[in-house]
């Protein structure tokens, strides 16, 4: 969905928090999109190592969970957003270019 936006280029995917980490070491995007329930390393970490290591990474949590104390996790651990997966596409998109911005 996201790689027909041309306003948006999608430069990696991960299959793990650890993976994630390592990309967005790598690949240096300015929006990493980030599940709080990820094999290995959960979103939540994952997020919080991003953030430390690239402080102009903009992580926005896309989760099915719109749990409190999971919005909170999100947000102390360093995330600029928080959107439930139940929400349309092109909500996503604007919330991703706002990060960007």
């Amino acid at each position: 969905m996201l790689s027909t936006d041309e306003r948006i280029e999608v430069v990696g995917l991960a299959e793990s928090g650890d993976e994630a980490v390592t990309q967005a070491d790598d690949l240096e995007p300015d929006v990493v999109l980030m599940d709080i329930s990820m094999p290995g390393l959960n979103g939540v970490e994952a997020t919080r190592r991003i953030v430390a290591t690239r402080p102009e990474a903009r992580v926005l949590m896309v989760t099915g969970s719109d749990a409190q104390e999971d919005v909170e996790a999100a947000r102390t651990a360093g995330a600029a957003g928080y959107m439930t997966k139940d929400r349309i596409a092109a909500e996503l998109v604007v919330a991703i270019l706002d990060a960007a911005a």
